[in-house]
């Protein structure tokens, strides 16, 4: 696969993580090629504190509360969420109303970024999703 810019789903961070067999061979190689930047955006950290406060990851280990150190160990970089990134996600047309799905479809748009991703509600906003 190679040279390509991923921005990981908060799955598919998580099953990575934990070497889950769901995550979908394709998604693994693409992750571990050495050639790819992997992303991890700062509303999946949102995403993994929120559902761990309220008891939605109880299998999330110290994740949660080590997720800075995770990232660092796995060689992938942090994606901030600009105000650039807010107003598309906010003006994204359609019905899905996760606000963390929405932001990951937006900077995976305008940062042109492969989102990797089971999610196929998120193939109706993105073409290109790797699973």
């Amino acid at each position: 696969m190679g040279s390509m810019r991923l921005l990981l789903d908060t799955h598919v961070l998580l099953w990575w993580l934990f070497d889950d067999p769901k995550l979908s061979k394709r998604a693994r190689t693409a992750i571990a090629d050495p050639t790819s930047d992997v992303l991890v955006s700062a509303a999946t950290a949102w995403e993994i504190a929120t559902k761990h406060r309220i008891g939605k990851l109880p299998d999330a280990g110290d994740v949660p509360a080590r997720l800075p150190h995770y990232l660092r160990k796995a060689g992938f970089m942090s994606l901030p969420i600009s105000v650039e990134h807010a107003l598309f996600a906010g003006s994204l047309r359609g019905s899905h109303r996760d606000p963390f799905d929405r932001m990951l479809i937006a900077q995976a748009e305008l940062e042109e970024l492969r989102l990797v991703s089971a999610d196929k509600v998120l193939r109706g906003y993105l073409k290109g999703i790797i699973w």
